[in-house]
């Protein structure tokens, strides 16, 4: 019997659920079944998360029902819904760094000997679900050791300890590397096999065409398509979410370089050994590489958020090597880092506050105040030109999806015109329609004379955007190519660290080999 066949395995009938001035899910039908990978897809606000919400038990439905395999449900909480053998796996891991994985898997339902918890059991648990479902890990593991892939493997786990037959994943390749991405779907693959059934909420299309049965799409909190995997196509199911045609994984023009704004010469901090790099005025230079090998350390450092032990920074000629983060945003550097819950914006924060910062200091002051007016015009600005979906500029940045909160950030960095822009992942957990758009806008950023230092997990990002492409292996980087000598295969080897005796970058100088 093929998925599409099965019984279903969660049926959700006309849900509608209103918030104050957002109709975020209106009269919604979804019908998943048994043993199927089915992908529920919509741009950033189209009304998925609010969606899966409903059917963990964390909101409830204004209108509308909900049947778990043939039984009408109504969860008063995620408690309720675990009890029905749903689980969800969060963007946001929810794990204790300082457990083993065996006592995070089987935390608060331990298998008990003799009134205690039964060490052994819970190892031996971790062991056989690890076994059974391809989740290769180490039950003594301690998890703040493991990588981000291995630790959303535990996160797999603990739902499948506690008998989850259903399972939500949000986002849930957001933070991993391609190869961990792959494995993931291999997983998923694997549990579907055995009859357990996959909720993907997603915004990658190649995972989707991948890696599900079925498809359904969002948009402006409604079904649009209801589309069979197999049937269908990238462009077909981007038309679908943003109601347009929308041109995938463009390769923009090259740019054209002038003067030199930032020079990096033999840097070295944690993670990171001997960088030199420059990146000029209307140029755009990407940085590839596995995750691990150096990048983000390397952008901190640029950033003053991580202290240098060795090198010299220059931005406009001016030595900024131990100049503080303030000190380097007021020469000339807007930052969008990557994690943009912890660094980037202040959650509690209203939505006009948060795109008011940096700002503050320069175009919004007015001797040394902030004018409300002033602040709530800039908001509004940003919020219209990068369409940021906030149903006020008031409502804290809390409230918004994890892809609008990446719009107010990159638009909030674009807004300050600095010379030199720092960013990273800048479209990770956004919609295809926006991430054209920030593609689009950081395009116009370049070509008005301003220089980009880009680090991506996404390869076809980097190709599309970057001028030129720098890798980095084990801390170093390894490797400089133009636009037209970077194609996949080439810089897939380089970041596999098959080239590491490479020209000295922009020296164009031999090195030695590692």
């Amino acid at each position: 019997m093929t998925p599409q066949q099965a019984d279903p395995a969660v049926e959700l009938r006309g849900i509608t659920k209103r918030f104050p001035g957002t109709l975020a899910n209106d009269a919604v039908d979804l019908t998943v079944r048994r043993g199927e990978i089915h992908a529920l897809m919509g741009e950033n606000g189209a009304g998925k998360s609010t969606l899966m919400s409903i059917l963990y038990g964390m909101t409830r439905a204004d209108a509308g029902s909900v049947r778990v395999d043939g039984r009408e449900t109504d969860f008063a909480s995620p408690s309720d819904a675990m009890a029905a053998g749903l689980g969800m796996l969060h963007q946001s891991f929810k794990l204790f760094d300082s457990l083993s994985v065996a006592e995070n898997v089987v935390y608060a339902a331990e298998p008990r000997r003799f009134g205690l918890v039964d060490r052994a059991a819970a190892r031996r648990r971790v062991r056989t679900l690890a076994e059974e479902h391809g989740l290769a890990v180490d039950p003594d593991a301690r998890v703040g050791d493991l990588p981000v892939g291995l630790r959303q493997r535990v996160e797999i786990l603990k739902l499948l300890h506690r008998g989850a037959r259903t399972l939500i994943l949000d986002e849930p390749t957001a933070v991993l590397t391609p190869a961990e991405a792959d494995a993931l779907f291999a997983v998923l693959k694997s549990l579907a096999a055995q009859g357990r059934t996959v909720i993907l909420v997603t915004h990658k299309l190649r995972e989707v065409l991948e890696g599900s049965d079925r498809v359904t799409v969002l948009r402006d909190g409604r079904v649009v398509a209801r589309l069979v995997t197999a049937e269908t196509s990238a462009d077909e199911i981007a038309a679908a979410m943003t109601g347009r045609a929308v041109e995938l994984d463009r390769i923009h023009a090259p740019g054209t370089p002038g003067d030199v704004v930032l020079d990096v010469s033999d840097l070295a901090t944690d993670g990171v050994r001997e960088a030199s790099l420059t990146v000029r005025a209307g140029e755009i230079v990407g940085i590839a590489g596995v995750a691990g090998n150096g990048q983000s350390e390397l952008i901190e450092a640029l950033a003053g958020l991580r202290p240098t032990t060795a090198g010299r920074v220059s931005l406009l000629d001016a030595d900024i090597t131990h100049a503080s983060a303030t000190g380097r945003r007021l020469g000339g550097l807007a930052y969008v880092p990557e994690d943009r819950h912890a660094i980037g914006t202040a959650p509690a924060a209203s939505v006009a506050e948060n795109l008011a910062m940096g700002h503050h200091r320069t175009s919004l002051s007015s001797r040394g105040l902030l004018p409300p007016a002033g602040v709530r015009a800039h908001a509004r600005q940003l919020i219209d030109r990068f369409g940021i979906k906030a149903p006020a500029p008031e409502v804290p940045a809390a409230a918004l999806s994890g892809g609008n909160l990446q719009k107010l950030l990159i638009g909030r960095e674009l807004a300050h015109e600095a010379p030199l822009l720092l960013v990273e992942q800048p479209t990770r957990g956004v919609d295809i329609g926006a991430i054209q758009n920030i593609h689009d806008q950081l395009i116009a950023y370049r070509d008005a004379g301003h220089a980009v230092l880009l680090v991506s997990a996404e390869l076809s990002e980097i190709r599309g955007l970057a001028d030129r492409v720098l890798v980095m292996y084990e801390g170093r980087i390894t490797a400089s190519y133009e636009k037209d000598e970077a194609d996949e295969r080439t810089l897939g080897l380089a970041m596999a660290g098959a080239r590491v005796a490479v020209e000295a970058v922009d020296r164009h100088e031999p090195s030695d080999a590692d």
